[in-house]
């Protein structure tokens, strides 16, 4: 479902978002668009909340969303879509599921009161899990040391352990970004997921954020071929795109 919205603001949008984080010492800062990645968090003030509701009546009057901002509850960066400003900080929530999985996608101009959070790592999410959850999450724990590599949540149990609302259910996945530069240490990750997959308990997801901050599925990464030349889905800020296994790794001056 989608609901649309006339944009009644010159800096903001906001539709239902279709459904489809950095160093724990980071310092709060304001959010910077030129900065910013997908699944990144931000905190807006109450005041920037409501200025960004009060065009749009149809998002403040769903379940949570009024009063959400004034809870503490965090917003994620998602990819701009048609009708963002390119200044703009495009933002999204979910709803929890018994408000039927809501997603509902936003922006703010980009003087609002909006800072960037640090992320959520999966050790600090532990605790939110399902017990049935928890060895394979010592795995990944254990797999993330071994790469150098602190992986980071996202999806239900993030939502669940920033919010303290209902997200997790029997059907959530285990949603997690793992930020890498390297080929063969990427290679060696998507080999391990894969078998851990095959025996967890709990659907193991997620991405790959690369070094210019895009992201591709590591799942996508395990289906495709050795051959370099083949091709993935990678979504940046401001699209989808396709690039070959060869591509990923490089950075703009190792293609010069």
């Amino acid at each position: 479902m989608y609901l649309e919205v006339d944009n009644q603001r010159p800096n903001a949008s906001a539709h239902l978002w279709p459904q489809r984080t950095r160093n724990r010492s980071s310092l709060r800062r304001r959010a910077d668009t030129t900065m910013l990645h997908r699944h990144d968090l931000l905190q807006a003030e109450p005041a920037a909340w409501q200025a960004m509701l009060r065009g749009y009546p149809s998002i403040a009057d769903l379940p949570l969303v009024a009063d959400w901002a004034r809870h503490g509850r965090p917003a994620i960066v998602r990819r701009r879509m048609a009708g963002d400003f390119s200044d703009s900080v495009p933002a999204a929530l979910p709803l929890p599921p018994c408000y039927g999985k809501l997603r509902v996608a936003f922006s703010f101009p980009s003087g609002a009161a909006v800072v960037a959070l640090p992320p959520v790592s999966l050790c600090d999410a532990a605790r939110t899990a399902p017990a049935e959850w928890k060895p394979v999450i010592s795995t990944l724990l254990d797999l993330g040391e071994t790469l150098k590599i602190s992986p980071r949540v996202f999806g239900a149990l993030l939502w669940e352990h920033k919010t303290g609302l209902p997200y997790l259910h029997a059907q959530s996945d285990l949603d997690l970004v793992w930020s890498i530069s390297d080929e063969q240490a990427a290679r060696l990750l998507v080999e391990r997921l894969h078998r851990l997959d095959a025996e967890s308990p709990v659907r193991l997801d997620g991405e790959l954020q690369l070094p210019d901050g895009a992201g591709v599925n590591w799942r996508e990464l395990a289906q495709s071929n050795d051959d370099e030349r083949s091709e993935v889905l990678v979504k940046t800020m401001d699209c989808v795109e396709v690039r070959t296994k060869a591509e990923l790794f490089r950075t703009p001056s190792s293609q010069s």
